[in-house]
């Protein structure tokens, strides 16, 4: 059977949706150095599809994104399999780790799965048993430290939207609450006012702590910042806020003025963003291109901010940008590793570029809404 209607641009989009997930869940470590030891005698596998942490979150809702929109049936079961092998396990409780249980949600709330247990038992530690900061801020512990009274901006990605989905599934409108307060606080403390950008440095050395009150390095690191742009359209969509809203709009002045610092630093002829955003010495970057690409094309989806001409140039350069740089068999090219605790910018320059799942994960969702706002 032939089709004479066929969207050439939409049929290569999906092509390359399907080798971007078939790359993410075959990755492996060869060489043990992506591996976690805990203390404990635990080894976390931050590389494989086989561990729970936040990369898998993200993974996991750029598959549930592609089965929204297609009905692609692969996606979803890869995303149930994952549920039901690590909820027979279980693993420990930290900012990262619950970010699986954003998708979990959605795959209740559909009815193809039953999670009440794990979204009540999540959600309630969140808020009532995280370790919190001053002014009642989501501590950033993680497995390998408590992150003592300190602030990062991936925790609205990874703890705070999955709180509010979780608090509509289970009708409980005191998670929403608390979420909205997150999103406030987290803008309060980490949002530079001079450039509109994030303060977000390594993986270990935060945007904000209270103990001291300062900000770190004051490193806008491309990455870090991404998961804002990513995080606060998906929180307004996901609680339907309509334009009068009051936090609504409080969100959108923080994302239009990040998102117009990205159109300046954004790399002309790439489409892609220096791994530190406002240092053109630092090499350019592909993950979180990719967060950028997703963040602003749904803003313009969702009229978040006008489809003026200088906005969605951006968000098509950088997809542009993304999609030169996955590679036949699926692979994002030009990721930076994980980052270590670092104490200047120089270091970051440092950091290896090799294949990881959160650039896998973020290619996916980039994609993906490439779908529903270009094609």
């Amino acid at each position: 059977m032939s089709f004479r209607n066929v969207n050439p641009a939409k049929v290569a989009t999906i092509k390359h949706i399907n080798n971007l997930i078939t790359c993410l869940v075959n990755i492996r470590d060869e060489t043990g150095e992506f591996l976690m030891p805990l203390a404990d005698g635990r080894i976390i596998d931050t590389k494989g599809w086989e561990d729970w942490e936040w990369t898998h979150g993200v993974g996991l809702y750029g598959l549930l994104k592609f089965h929204e929109i297609t009905g692609d049936q692969r996606a979803l079961d890869i995303a149930l399999k994952w549920f039901k092998d690590r909820f027979e396990i279980g693993t420990t409780k930290n900012v990262n780790t619950m970010s699986p249980l954003l998708t979990a949600a959605y795959l209740h709330e559909k009815g193809v799965a039953d999670y009440f247990v794990h979204l009540d038992s999540w959600a309630e530690w969140v808020m009532y048993d995280m370790p919190r900061t001053e002014e009642g801020g989501l501590q950033h512990i993680t497995y390998l430290t408590d992150n003592y009274q300190q602030l990062w901006d991936d925790t609205l990605m990874m703890s705070v939207l999955p709180l509010a989905k979780i608090g509509l599934v289970l009708n409980r409108p005191h998670y929403v609450e608390e979420a909205k307060r997150q999103f406030i606080l987290h803008i309060k403390y980490l949002q530079d006012l001079q450039t509109g950008l994030w303060f977000h440095e390594t993986t270990l050395l935060p945007g904000w702590t209270f103990d001291g009150r300062h900000h770190f390095g004051k490193v806008r690191w491309g990455r870090g910042n991404c998961w804002v742009t990513v995080a606060i359209p998906d929180f307004i969509e996901l609680l339907g806020l309509p334009e009068t809203d009051g936090v609504r709009k409080f969100l959108t002045t923080s994302l239009v003025a990040q998102i117009d610092a990205l159109v300046k630093y954004q790399d002309t002829q790439t489409g892609l963003w220096h791994t530190l955003i406002d240092d053109p010495s630092s090499y350019l970057e592909a993950s979180a291109t990719a967060g950028f690409a997703y963040g602003i094309s749904k803003a313009l989806r969702l009229r978040l901010i006008p489809r003026e001409e200088h906005y969605v140039d951006t968000a098509r350069k950088a997809m542009k940008g993304v999609l030169a740089n996955i590679s036949e068999e699926g692979e994002l090219k030009q990721t930076s590793f994980g980052t270590p605790v670092f104490h200047d910018a120089e270091q970051y320059k440092e950091i290896p570029l090799t294949t990881m799942p959160y650039g896998q994960s973020l290619a996916l969702l980039a994609l993906t809404e490439h779908l529903k706002t270009f094609i």
